[in-house]
């Protein structure tokens, strides 16, 4: 099946689910022709069709609940219930049990394609050898959430750098569209149970956000609480890809909140899936870290390898997976982790080359 066919599939699927946003499935349409790396965060539906066929010797992996969609830019930050800052994995819409090697292959190519467009430095191989050293260590060590505060330094560093500015953030909020037209009552109902208190009065606005999930409405209340601004973000949750790909035999059940619920993580309090929407709080700290948006002096392998080690905390969550993943590595050569992402890279970018001809 060609691209162009296997996206109208996906989204006629979708739209069964979610009434998706036109003129945000034109703008994901429009990113998807611009570079292969922003193709390859725009089409998870069409890697659960071909990674299968792709990396035969990779997909038997042991199973667990896995992020899905996960890549370079599948990272950011929240404040856990001490308001301290955290670093890690955000978001899990594709969340879905996989082989634990699809999580790991994904960053990889994501890592690669980043380089091949000028994103970041690091050679394929060595982001391989940093993602998978993580990730080991994250295993063996039982893990641990990234709390930025006496350690860490370099994270925070990158999770407080200037292009977060808190003026321009809620600047930035203040200027997005009104909402026109109706607004479904369960996303009211989803908002106001995580405003700080009952009855606040709030603006609705409508965002237009990430690349997977463009197409998906996303709605902001926006509100002025205490003397400055706050504001929380409800946006339609469908069915994982992996569902519709049917390379899988799983549930058709949504794992959002199961996947949050199980990781070793510093869980942000204001982040929960309640009546087909994921609601969460939005501020200058609590938000995805673009590789746009990070330092030019930066440790690339040094964020590779605590990426590696988060997918860890992850994975940790399917506590009953852990021995045979640990076995399962064991048997693999150094070398299974660039093959695969190179593999994948290299179909991905020949659909992305087939999508730009349109």
């Amino acid at each position: 099946m060609k691209i162009h066919r296997a996206t109208h599939l996906y989204e006629a699927w979708l739209a069964k689910q979610i009434h998706l946003v036109p003129s945000d499935l034109a703008l994901k349409h429009k990113a998807m022709k611009r570079d292969a790396f922003l193709f390859f965060r725009s089409t998870f539906y069409r890697w659960m069709q071909v990674w299968p066929e792709v990396c035969r010797d990779v997909v038997t992996a042991p199973l667990l609940l896995a992020i899905g969609d996960a890549h370079v830019e599948n990272f950011g930050t929240w404040r856990d219930s001490e308001g301290r800052l955290v670093w890690g994995t955000n978001d899990f819409d594709e969340a879905y049990p996989l082989p634990y090697t699809n999580d790991l292959v994904r960053l990889a190519v994501s890592a690669t394609l980043a380089s091949d467009t000028k994103q970041l430095v690091i050679k394929p191989k060595a982001a391989c050898d940093a993602l998978l050293t993580g990730y080991t260590d994250g295993l063996n060590s039982g893990g641990q959430p990234f709390v930025l505060a006496e350690e860490h330094w370099w994270l925070r560093d990158i999770a407080t750098n200037a292009l977060r500015d808190p003026v321009k953030f809620w600047g930035n909020m203040e200027a997005l569209p009104p909402v026109r037209g109706a607004v479904p009552h369960s996303v009211k109902i989803a908002l106001d149970h995580l405003m700080p208190e009952s009855g606040l009065s709030y603006r609705l606005k409508r965002r237009v956000s990430g690349l997977g999930s463009l197409g998906r409405p996303r709605f902001i209340a926006l509100a002025d609480w205490q003397g400055g601004k706050i504001a929380r973000e409800a946006k339609a949750l469908g069915l994982s890809a992996c569902v519709w790909a049917g390379a899988h035999d799983g549930p058709d059940t949504i794992f959002y909140q199961s996947i949050l619920d199980q990781a070793v993580r510093g869980q942000d309090p204001f982040v929960r899936v309640q009546g087909g929407w994921l609601v969460r709080r939005l501020s200058p700290y609590c938000s995805r870290i673009e590789l746009a948006t990070l330092p030019r002096k930066r440790e690339e392998d040094h964020l590779l390898y605590a990426m590696g080690r988060e997918t860890a905390n992850v994975h940790l969550g399917t506590h009953k997976a852990i021995r045979a993943i640990q076995r399962d590595l064991a048997t693999r050569t150094s070398k299974w982790l660039h093959r695969a992402a190179k593999q994948m890279a290299d179909v991905t970018t020949s659909d992305w080359r087939e999508w730009r001809k349109t």
